[in-house]
This record gives C-alpha cells, structure tokens and sequence, in this order.
C-alpha cells in the first residue's frame, strides 16, 4: 500500500496506460509464437537504443532497474498492441465497440479512485 501511496501522477499515467493495454491484450490476446517474439525482438531493440539516449556519459546518474524494465516494456506493449488490434477496426487506440472503452476506461477510473482512497486514508 505503501509503493500506492507515493505514486506520482505520472506514475499513475503509467499504470493507466499500463491497464488499458492489457485489457485490450486479453480481449484480442494471440497465442501465435510469431507475434510475441517479434514484439520482444523490437522491445529489446528500442529498450537498448533508449537506455542508451536515457543516460549521460561516464559520470552521470545510473538508471534504476524500474526505469529500465519500463524502457523495454513500453515498444513490447506498443508492438504487441498494434498487432493485436489489426484489422479489428481501431482508430489509434480505440475500439469501435465503444463499450470495449468503457471498460477499459472505468478500470483505469477505478485504479485513480483507488489511489485516491490510499492517499486519502494516510
């Protein structure tokens, strides 16, 4: 509860981003080998290429692990959500079933009620 309680707002934009992505990643989840290997090709690809521009030369400041796991989950998730989506009828990230972003948005209301509630009670 404590990790909740002293989640930034960007942090909570992150989480949010986080759970629109897996509902829509279980609702039209693949369990072909083909995209998720090619999803974690790219992720290890751009992971690399943004922990490198994320980090001055010899003397500057270390990134923490959450913020490397973060750097490659993000072209995993943005890769994997685009196949996953194609040919569905999507326009950027939405569903043309606007129930579909109902519930994807409610989850993420609810997280933010959530955090509100834990930072609320401390």
């Amino acid at each position: 509860m404590r990790y909740f309680a002293k989640l930034s707002t960007g942090r909570i934009i992150l989480w949010c981003y986080f759970l629109w992505y897996a509902f829509f990643a279980i609702r039209y989840f693949d369990p072909g080998r083909g995209l998720w290997l090619t999803s974690l090709g790219i992720s290890v690809i751009v992971g690399i290429a943004l922990v490198i521009s994320t980090t001055p030369g010899a003397g500057g400041y270390k990134l923490d692990r959450w913020q490397v796991f973060r750097l490659f989950l993000m072209p995993f998730c943005v890769s994997s959500f685009s196949a996953l989506v194609k040919g569905h009828g999507f326009l950027l990230i939405f569903s043309p079933r606007m129930s579909e972003n109902y519930i994807a948005l409610g989850s993420c209301a609810a997280f933010c009620m959530f955090i509100a509630g834990v930072k609320f009670s401390r």
